[in-house]
Order: C-alpha cells, then structure tokens, then sequence
C-alpha cells in the first residue's frame, strides 16, 4: 500500500505542475493556489504540501523554460556569426515570452528575491553580455548600445500583450524584427 501512495504524490506532483504551468502561461502568476489546486483536481493542502509557497511552485513549474533559455543562448553563443548568434537569441527569447507569459514574469522579477532564479539571471546576464560584445565587435551593432540597452530590449519583448497567444507571438516577432533594426549597426 505505501507504494501506492508514492505513486499517487507522484501523480499529485505532476498534476500541480502541469495545471502551474498552463495557467501561470495564459494569466501570469497573479492566479491563487486555489486555483492551481482546482484545476490539478487536488485539494489545497495536497497542493501546500507538495509547493509550500507559490514561489516553489512557480520555480518548479519554469524548471523546462531555464533549459530551453539556456539552450537558445548557447546556441547563440555557438554560432559562428556573431550577428545571426545575437538576433536568433533576441528573436527565440521574444517568442518564448509570447507563448508563456507567467515564465517572463517570474523571470523577469515578479518575485525577484524569492524565485530561485538568481543564478539563473546572473547566467543569463554574462551570456547576452558576451553575445552582445561579440556582434559590436564584428561591427553589427550600434557603437553606442550597451548590454543594459539590450536587457531593456528584452524586458520590453516581455511585456508584449495581445487578446491571444497566436497574437502574442505575432507581435512578438514584429517586435524582434523592429528591436533588431534599431540595434543595427
């Protein structure tokens, strides 16, 4: 019988994350537990005892967007042309943004101290900085652009809001593509 039980906190575990990460990607993190709690179909001390606190939950539930913004950074980082490394990075982190807008604000400071992504920030912060010097020293972008203009660029792809997702990531891309001319040498 307590192998069973394992097994249930195991499907409890899973149901939580998933319903997390499907509301925390259409509404933000503004959602309450309750909510996550319904939508999982468990109550809410099964949800407290798994994620006592919604920054937990929030952390777990983004673990799959860290990878997939490391992946896209080095893949950036990889690519031969420094230029193509440093806009494919903008262009894939806008959409990433547009389809999962609780990750974009819970990595881009919504509980800025609480959610355990400091190192993860800190990374990612080196590594625009190394994509940005790389593109303005082949001479790609302007002279004049700093890595905090490239991070308020980034920010500012966060925040792109649109009646659906589809629409998001449509805007989204418009953006990459306006933010990209600007930045051009």
């Amino acid at each position: 019988m307590p192998h069973l039980r394992r097994s249930d906190a195991r499907d409890n575990h899973d149901r939580i994350l998933e319903a997390a990460r499907a509301i925390f990607a259409a509404d933000g993190l503004a959602v309450p537990m309750r909510e996550v709690a319904r939508r999982a179909d468990v109550g809410p001390a099964t949800l407290y005892r798994h994620f006592p606190t919604k920054e937990a939950l929030a952390t777990a539930a983004f673990a799959d967007q860290i990878r997939a913004c490391y992946t896209i950074v080095d893949e950036g980082l990889d690519d031969p042309d420094p230029w193509h490394g440093f806009t494919s990075v903008l262009e894939k982190l806008f959409e990433l943004y547009a389809r999962d807008r609780g990750f974009t604000a819970a990595f881009t400071a919504v509980f800025p101290h609480a959610l355990d992504f400091a190192a993860d920030r800190e990374r990612a912060v080196k590594s625009i900085a190394e994509l940005t010097r790389r593109a303005r020293e082949a001479g790609h972008l302007r002279p004049d652009v700093e890595l905090d203009d490239v991070i308020l660029v980034l920010m500012a792809g966060g925040g792109i809001q649109a009646a659906s997702p589809a629409a998001r990531v449509a805007a989204s891309r418009r953006f990459a593509a306006l933010a990209i001319r600007g930045l051009r040498a």
